[in-house]
């Protein structure tokens, strides 16, 4: 009789990766805390070059391989991401505009300036330049797909769609040998990071009932998505929920939707989604879909303004969002990424002179955004699996049934 063999799951490692980092951070000197920072920054480094490798493998082979209708599933998701980010910001305005004056104190200011900027310093780090950014690894990946998918065996060989295919393959297995089995380090050195520098606990402790008010947003967002998936596919939606679990837990340690990919497609496979749509959609919906990030940004927004006086309105917001919506395609898929691309276009709310990316208000902006950072990157990766499986359902059933 074999023995059965006890393997502990990635969720597990995750929440125990977590539970350390901040151990590390709050009890152990900071000596073992840069120790632990800089083997986190090692591995983000090598994960940064793989994330564009990563995305045009996935997204070139996802399309390709989509026979029927390929054209057509990237207008209906690039139009699904971008409607789920519009609605998703107006409404986190919508409530945050209704609540936070209730329990907003200008006392706040001063200390949350204080934590923007702080971390721990590594004792080293490495450069690793990757071959292309994210948006021009998209780019590339969609117009290598689209005309693999209309060309190969026809106008072409199949030389070049089995060079990627190959390519896809070490890809996979760089994936499933490195990088997920060295997701618990680099999450627990993010936490050890937060902890050490107090971002985390300073800006909870002033401003927990926001906080509170976003989180609750984000599960919202992600039930009410996963409600609407459910229905257009007839699925159970807490089963959709629950197999979401892995992915939402390493997106609150990675804080980044592409260093999450690899996991939300074992998701998505789990979901039902079939592999030429799961390939497809997740890594193009981790760049464009961030409807999480974009409640955060609006919440936030909504709170520095009422804590300087500042006017906002609907008509001030819904303009920011539709242009940010569009910006955010560019954003990197890490840590922090969002914010920094909503920097430049912060003077739509706050005014030329408020809005000042370097100045105190979008300091503060920058420290209250990646202090639940966390929770908006899950909030975001969850919706790409929603969209996935609303695009496999129209797959499924109108495209492949016409075919």
């Amino acid at each position: 009789m074999k023995e059965r063999t006890w393997k502990l799951g990635l969720v597990p490692k995750l929440i125990i990766a977590i539970i350390i980092g901040i151990l590390i951070g709050q009890f152990l000197p900071e000596p073992v805390c840069r120790l632990v920072v800089t083997l986190s920054g090692i591995f983000s480094t090598f994960l940064k070059f793989i994330i564009p490798l990563m995305i045009l493998a996935y997204v070139t082979m996802g399309i390709a391989d989509l026979s029927q209708g390929a054209g057509k599933l990237l207008i209906v998701t690039v139009l699904l991401a971008y409607l789920s980010t519009l609605i998703a910001g107006s409404g986190s305005y919508l409530v945050s505009s209704s609540l936070f004056p209730h329990f907003m104190s200008a006392e706040a200011l001063e200390q949350i300036a204080a934590t923007a900027g702080v971390s721990v310093e590594s004792y080293f780090s490495l450069t690793i330049t990757p071959v292309m950014d994210t948006l021009s690894a998209v780019v590339l990946a969609f117009i290598l797909g689209l005309c693999l998918s209309a060309m190969k065996g026809k106008e072409i060989g199949n030389t070049l769609y089995d060079a990627f295919k190959d390519f896809s393959g070490i890809i996979d297995k760089v994936l499933h040998t490195v990088i997920i089995p060295l997701l618990p380090l680099y999450i627990c050195g993010t936490f050890a990071d937060m902890t050490r520098s107090g971002k985390t606990f300073a800006i909870l402790g002033i401003l927990w009932k926001v906080f509170v008010v976003v989180i609750l947003m984000h599960m919202v967002c992600i039930v009410i998505q996963f409600c609407i998936a459910g229905a257009v596919s007839r699925k159970n939606p807490l089963e959709l929920i629950k197999n979401q679990i892995p992915g939402y837990t390493t997106a609150l340690g990675t804080q980044s939707s592409a260093a999450t990919i690899p996991v939300n497609l074992q998701c998505a496979a789990a979901d039902g989604v079939c592999e030429q749509i799961r390939n497809f959609v997740v890594p193009l919906c981790a760049n464009i879909h961030m409807a999480g990030s974009m409640i955060t940004i609006c919440a936030c927004a909504t709170a520095v303004c009422l804590m300087n006086q500042l006017p906002i309105s609907l008509m001030t917001v819904v303009p920011f969002i539709m242009t940010l919506g569009v910006a955010m395609v560019a954003s990197p898929g890490a840590p922090g990424g969002s914010i920094m691309t909503a920097l430049p276009f912060l003077y739509m709310i706050f005014g030329p002179e408020a809005g000042n990316p370097d100045g105190p208000i979008c300091a503060i902006m920058v420290a209250l955004y990646i202090t639940q950072d966390s929770f908006g990157t899950a909030c975001n990766v969850s919706g790409d699996n929603a969209i996935g499986v609303v695009v496999n359902t129209i797959y499924q059933k109108f495209i492949l049934k016409n075919a």
